[in-house]
């Protein structure tokens, strides 16, 4: 039996000093046509990092060096709101978005609806007890059996003792129909950043006449940029480099939105 020397089709393959030397070097197969910095990394990010900043230094040569952002108005030419709709579109699309994103979305319009509502969902769910923020209206859970648990937002509750936790009810600073996000910026309404976190499931409640803006400009205007935001759009979700989905992974496995008219998300 004879065995095949690999490099037997190319007898000068394993010739001492004679390896292919585009394989050492790649920038050798065609001088002169590569940038030299690219054979060297570290270089090449030298030579960015300097052509950045000489690209900013250029762009303020005519500014005072005294002078600061605040002194000098930005022209803010982009388009605010894309298309012209009406209020209730604008409610329309919030719920596309919402839904596009996999938050399941309801309508609460009648005034004794919210309250009801937000029983069924609990119930549906099978939740024994309910993360409720400081200021959530008392309305809301008026029709939530004393047998679900009321666990109060409180400095002392532990992510352990959230984890426990079946469900969590909150309002929202704002909702951007363009983009179906929901923000909440902890307001006694909405309770710490955690309660929100780490519960299974969330219930949001939106004041559709008042809460509800057309883009991202408009809720940026309605936002303390102090305040812990939480940017919302649909439920926890990642996916892998095969784009299989999780969900769960960053805060809740199941977001449920409640469009609240006037009258059903009463302040009382």
């Amino acid at each position: 039996m004879t065995s095949r020397d690999p490099g037997s089709r190319n007898p000068g393959a394993h010739r001492p000093g004679s390896q292919n030397r585009a394989a050492q070097n790649p920038g050798t197969q065609n001088p002169g046509t590569q940038d030299p910095a690219a054979q060297h990394p570290t270089t090449q990010a030298l030579d960015s990092r300097a052509l950045v900043m000489a690209r900013i230094r250029r762009a303020l040569t005519d500014v005072p060096r005294t002078e600061t952002p605040g002194e000098v108005p930005v022209e803010r030419t982009y388009h605010r709101v894309h298309g012209d709709r009406t209020a209730a579109r604008t409610v329309d699309l919030l719920a596309e978005n919402l839904a596009d994103y996999r938050a399941l979305v309801h309508r609460a319009d009648a005034p004794s609806s919210l309250p009801a509502l937000i029983a069924r969902l609990l119930a549906d769910r099978g939740a024994t007890s309910v993360a409720v923020p400081p200021g959530l209206p008392g309305s809301w859970l008026s029709d939530v059996p004393d047998t679900v648990r009321r666990v109060p937002d409180t400095a002392e509750l532990t992510p352990h003792d959230l984890d426990a936790v079946s469900s969590v009810v909150t309002g929202c600073a704002v909702a951007i129909a363009e983009t179906g996000t929901v923000v909440l910026d902890a307001a006694p309404d909405q309770g710490r950043r955690r309660i929100t976190l780490v519960p299974d499931h969330h219930i949001c409640v939106i004041r559709v006449t008042d809460q509800v803006v057309d883009s991202v400009p408009e809720a940026l205007e309605r936002l303390d940029p102090v305040r812990p935001l939480t940017w919302i759009s649909g439920p926890s979700a990642t996916s892998d480099i095969e784009l299989d989905r999780v969900e769960g992974v960053h805060g809740p496995r199941t977001l449920e939105v409640i469009l609240a008219g006037p009258e059903s998300a009463g302040q009382s």
